[in-house]
């Protein structure tokens, strides 16, 4: 028998719970994504607007109630929380500390929050080579991306404008 919920068995019948949760906000992610067609999504920058998004939406849903309903109603949220302005890598930390902190309380498994937290551990370790936005070019014009200075570039730093400006397109 299969259950929402945030334990992989419950260590008496053996019961399988899916993380239902962390699984939805990663498919509407996903679908975010490929709706705004930004990039192939086989690339790197992919999964990095893709895992950002997820976490945006795994952790804003505060009433574990996220529906298919409510994520047009939730746009506007996850726009503010992933806007240029907004310390999101500080609210990301927080809500699953917090999380964090609600699971150990319950002394349950929360296979939601594994996928979450192995997520924002990808996002913040991998780094990917990208455009650098800050660089002044040095007297010639650059014409395309692939030209002019790169750096390397925590995957969330460039997977959270990635989830905004799809949010933006859908």
């Amino acid at each position: 028998m299969l259950h929402r919920g945030h334990e992989s068995t419950d260590g008496s019948d053996g019961e399988l719970t899916v993380p239902m949760a962390w699984l939805y906000a990663e498919y509407i992610a996903d679908e975010l994504l490929r709706t705004g067609d930004l990039m192939p999504p086989t690339s790197f920058e992919f999964r990095a607007g893709r895992d950002a998004l997820a976490l945006t939406i795994f952790l804003s849903d505060a009433d574990g109630e996220l529906s298919g309903i409510r994520v047009v109603t939730q746009l506007q949220t996850w726009l503010s929380l992933t806007a240029y302005d907004q310390p999101w890598q500080e609210w990301v930390r927080e809500r699953l500390a917090e999380l964090a902190a609600e699971a150990a309380a319950s002394d349950r498994p929360a296979p939601d929050l594994d996928l979450a937290e192995e997520a924002w551990r990808w996002l913040q370790e991998t780094e990917l080579l990208a455009p650098d936005l800050n660089a002044v070019p040095g007297g010639a014009p650059v014409v395309g991306e692939d030209e002019g200075p790169k750096v390397w570039t925590p995957a969330w730093q460039l997977g959270l404008p990635l989830g905004h400006l799809a949010i933006h397109l859908f």
